[in-house]
């Protein structure tokens, strides 16, 4: 008879595996929505009222545009995992093992950079320069607040004036944000990377796949419009 303390390996329950973390930008994903009603409403509308080839045209720019506008605002994803980082871009999907990262960067774009010197950009992950600087203004302020009160303190020495101020000033820059959404994210790549790279179950091979079910309808919208503008 086998006890629960002596369990063959075979026997044993399978850990279930951690999931993905999965950032995307709500921004571009509201956008998009928005943008691909007004589409298919415009669109619909000249398809079934259009005269002449004005329902050809109205066709041709839907498969066109359709595609590109969802590439670009809610496909973009990326994916990290204790074994890897799998970043869905608009026209490709790159698996990067963390052991074949160098590092990831934020300067303009947010990048994930490979031992061989590759970049690859972050879509779904964008940088907000204004985000940064109403952070960095937002900390600024809070630290002159809190000197401001400990200053206080030190010349009057009321435990109600100075004390106080200054006890609002270090709650006031507890609530603000340390670092924009996107850096805060990149933060968290850069940990998962420092944490995993060395292993072996994070070691593997690059892939890159290009995004045919974009490219194939895009590419057939735009040989369709160009047909139809050359022979109209």
């Amino acid at each position: 008879m086998t006890t629960p303390d002596h369990q063959s390996p075979a026997s044993r329950p399978v850990a279930p595996a951690a999931r993905d973390r999965i950032y995307r930008s709500p921004m571009a994903l509201v956008g998009g929505v928005l943008v691909l009603a007004l589409v298919v409403w415009l669109g619909c509308d000249a398809l079934f009222r259009g005269t002449g080839r004005v329902p050809w045209l109205a066709l041709a720019v839907m498969i066109l545009v359709v595609p590109l506008v969802t590439a670009f605002t809610l496909r973009p994803a990326v994916y990290a995992s204790e074994e890897r980082l799998r970043v869905r871009n608009p026209f490709r999907v790159i698996h990067l093992p963390w052991g074949r990262l160098s590092s990831l960067r934020s300067g303009y774009s947010n990048e994930a950079l490979t031992e061989s010197g590759a970049k690859f950009q972050l879509w779904a992950i964008p940088v907000s320069l204004r985000a940064r600087k109403r952070a960095a203004n937002k900390r600024a302020r809070a630290a002159a607040d809190a000197a401001r009160g400990t200053r206080g303190g030190s010349r009057f020495g009321g435990v109600f004036s100075g004390g106080g101020a200054a006890a609002f000033g270090a709650a006031e820059a507890a609530d603000v944000p340390a670092r924009a959404e996107g850096d805060k994210i990149m933060d968290d790549l850069r940990d998962l990377h420092e944490r995993h790279g060395e292993a072996e179950h994070a070691q593997g091979e690059i892939s890159i796949r290009w995004a045919y079910e974009i490219l194939i309808p895009a590419l057939a919208g735009a040989v369709l419009l160009a047909v139809l503008l050359i022979t109209g």
